[in-house]
Formats: structure tokens, sequence, C-alpha cells
């Protein structure tokens, strides 16, 4: 829900509706918090509900050098280990993408390309690699989000997720590690120039 935009950065976590809305009790709930808040998605404060954690502009370029260059080595490495099998079934992921992309189902869309990013680091075959991905990837797939919500990001997205399945089929690992870092630096270049423009949700 917060990834997604639909829980809001700064609304506060009233306990008694999100349990009600979510069908669970109050102990599963304190302890999903307790996560995020360790994931960097919520505040926790003494005697006060939990807040969903603004999205600050320094805090995601951070993010983003350290998740670019992450990806970067993993893709070089995809180039190097996975097999041709391996590359046509991330395809078919691509593609289902985007259907989502064209029904404008970006939740839907957020998710798949969680998925496609997450294969990616699978065909690394490093295991290190994944587990500092996994640890990043809410913060990155909330600012990923926020970002898409601007239709002409979302539309270039797309084309750099083409040019990336492309590297990857030709093996060009110096192309695939750059395109990865660029991906990442174009979505950051998008939140900061609507902010300072005044239309932007982070802050």
């Amino acid at each position: 829900m917060i990834v997604s935009g639909h829980v809001s950065p700064g609304r506060a976590l009233r306990e008694k509706e999100l349990c009600q809305e979510l069908g669970i009790s109050r102990t599963p709930l304190r302890e999903a918090i307790r996560t995020l808040a360790r994931e960097g998605l919520v505040k926790l404060s003494p005697n006060r509900s939990a807040v969903v954690a603004q999205v600050d502009v320094k805090a995601v370029e951070n993010l983003y050098q350290a998740i670019g260059h992450i990806e970067a080595l993993g893709a070089r490495l995809a180039c190097q280990r996975a097999t041709d099998e391996q590359i046509s079934q991330l395809s078919i992921l691509h593609h289902e993408m985007l259907v989502f992309y064209h029904r404008r189902d970006l939740p839907s869309y957020i998710r798949h390309n969680g998925a496609i990013h997450r294969a990616l680091l699978e065909l690394s075959q490093n295991e290190v690699l994944i587990e500092v991905w996994e640890m990043l990837h809410p913060r990155v797939e909330q600012a990923r989000t926020l970002a898409n919500l601007y239709p002409d990001r979302w539309h270039a997205a797309v084309l750099e997720h083409e040019a990336m399945l492309k590297a990857l089929a030709a093996r060009d690992e110096a192309v695939l590690a750059a395109l990865m870092q660029s991906h990442y630096a174009n979505g950051l270049a998008k939140l900061i120039s609507e902010r300072e423009a005044g239309n932007g949700p982070a802050n």
C-alpha cells in the first residue's frame, strides 16, 4: 500500500483502521510496521502513531547510486553466466510487464518491474548481491512508483527496459551495466525536476 502510493508519505498509520482494513489483529500489524521501519518506509515515534516516511530526494539519490552500482555489477555477471533459456524467460517477464504498462496499471507494472530487476540479479548467481538488493528494494520500489506517476518518465522507463533486454541478449556487459545505472539516474532526475517545479509528490 505504501509502495503503490495508496498510503501517501506523511500519513499516520492508525492501528485500528488498518486492522479492520487488512483483517488482522494488532500483533502482526505491529510487527509489520516495525519491519517497514527497518526498511525505511515508516517512521516510529514514542507514544505516537507510526507515520509513512517522506521521500527525501537526497536519500533517494544515495539509494539510487547504491542500487545502480549493485545492479550494474549483477548485469555484468548475468551477461557472463546466464543461459539462453534464462534470457528468454526474462524476455517473457518483460513482455508481461508491457501489458500492464499499456493498461496503465501502475501497481501491477511496478510489481512486475521489481520481479524483472530481481530476476536479472539472480542471473548473476551472486547471493551477496541478491541479499543486499533485497534489503534496499522496498525503498527503491516506492521511489520508482513516484517517478513513474509522470507519464513521460513511465514511457522512458519502458524504453530503457527494452534497451536493457537487447543488451542482455547480446551479452554486452558494458552497455547493460551503463544502462542499469542511467536507468536510476534518469528516474532521480525526473523526481528532482518535478520537485523544483513544485509538481512532485516527493519532498
